[in-house]
């Protein structure tokens, strides 16, 4: 009889322990358990959270990216006690508020100690799904990281390397060009040509491998001023085809800026949109300062054919060259375009491409911040049109 009760006694606390386990550690919703053994051979990372935010599923690549050796399958515990990335908990409840996937890419810090490097760029995709749980995919980007890096390293290396050289090849083919007469005078000319578009070609490479830097020591910018500066400078390109500006904006707007890179920004959309607009037709220039948020609006349209749509995801991309349209006579190296986002980025600004509702001809909008108190007097905005 002892030893029947006893046994009555272990049986019972026994089912009472599993049941409280069970009750303090629930298991995964029956519809996220099919995904246990599918994510567990992927080759990137993949974890599943609850409405609560617990960690329900989680396969070993994810576990390695985001160092997840104390947690236990089975065993669900909220997110932020097993990982601190703010981005991470940010895309998971941007994910519950969308439709559709979201994703993000940032630099994860590792906790103290862990051997994984530092910092690691990892890249998210995140889904709602119709459980209430969030699904979230994770790339190492690092490898790509570095990759890029030290590709843009040899190409600053080799530029910096050519500059010197090709200007020296300059200067002796204008000095040839003086003493020569024709027809020999013909094959410098056209030396010439080729050197200075290989000169050209090393600054946009250099613009490239250096866009990236944000601006240091801004100075104040007269955007008004610099754009006709700017046309000035391209008005001999300009008349060949019999093209004006069109400008619309105040007569002087300031902003805090490289004045040199914002030229160089103005000079790439301008020199686009005198290549690709019909003859006689004009360029519309605007600048649209706005008050809340604190930014201007730089909007070029041209009356040309636009962008053919298939090209519109990739044109701020390096090296793009699209599709040609018959209208086209002329073509760059694809980096005009890519050194214009890289300063407009470098500025804390944005750009966009599109083709305009009503002509159809190619406009890139532009946005930059700009504070009106130290550079304008009374930090008025300004008003005055020309």
């Amino acid at each position: 009889m002892e030893f029947g009760l006893l046994v009555l006694g272990l049986g019972l606390g026994g089912g009472a322990g599993w049941w409280l386990g069970r009750w303090r550690s629930p298991p995964p919703p029956p519809e996220v358990l099919p995904w246990a053994e599918m994510i567990q051979t992927l080759p990137y990372g993949c974890l599943v959270v609850d409405e609560e935010n617990q960690l329900l599923l989680c396969n070993p690549a994810a576990q390695d990216l985001l160092c997840l050796q104390r947690w236990q399958p089975g065993q669900p515990r909220l997110l932020l006690e097993l990982v601190r990335s703010y981005e991470l908990d940010q895309l998971i409840e941007r994910s519950r508020s969308q439709p559709t996937p979201c994703v993000a890419e940032w630099a994860f810090y590792p906790p103290p100690g862990e051997s994984a490097p530092l910092p690691i760029t990892l890249r998210a995709t995140s889904q709602l799904l119709a459980t209430g749980c969030v699904v979230v995919f994770l790339e190492n980007r690092q490898p790509l990281v570095e990759l890029t890096q030290a590709r843009e390293r040899w190409v600053t290396d080799l530029t910096h390397e050519l500059k010197t050289p090709l200007t020296a090849m300059q200067l002796v083919a204008e000095a040839l060009h003086q003493r020569l007469e024709p027809p020999l005078q013909t094959w410098v000319t056209r030396l010439l040509g080729e050197l200075k578009r290989l000169i050209h070609l090393v600054h946009n490479w250099l613009e490239v491998a250096q866009g990236r830097s944000s601006v240091r020591n801004p100075t104040p910018v007269d955007l008004a001023a610099l754009v006709q500066s700017v046309w000035q400078t391209l008005e001999p390109l300009a008349q060949r085809k019999d093209l004006t500006l069109d400008y619309g904006g105040p007569a002087s707007f300031w902003l805090a800026g490289d004045e040199l890179r914002l030229y160089r920004m103005l000079c790439n959309v301008l020199d686009n949109s005198i290549k690709y607009s019909p003859a006689g037709c004009p360029i519309r220039l605007t600048i649209t300062p706005q008050e809340m948020p604190q930014r201007v609006a730089i909007d070029v349209i041209d009356q040309g054919p636009g962008f053919p749509p298939a090209d519109l995801p990739y044109l701020f991309e390096r090296f793009y060259q699209g599709q040609i349209h018959p209208q086209w006579h002329e073509s760059g190296a694809g980096l005009g375009l890519a050194i214009v986002r890289q300063i407009v980025t470098a500025h804390g600004g944005e750009v966009r491409a599109a083709n305009h509702p009503e002509g159809g001809g190619a406009w890139l909008h532009i946005q930059l911040p700009w504070t009106a108190a130290p550079l304008l007097a009374g930090g008025a905005l300004p008003t005055q049109e020309r």
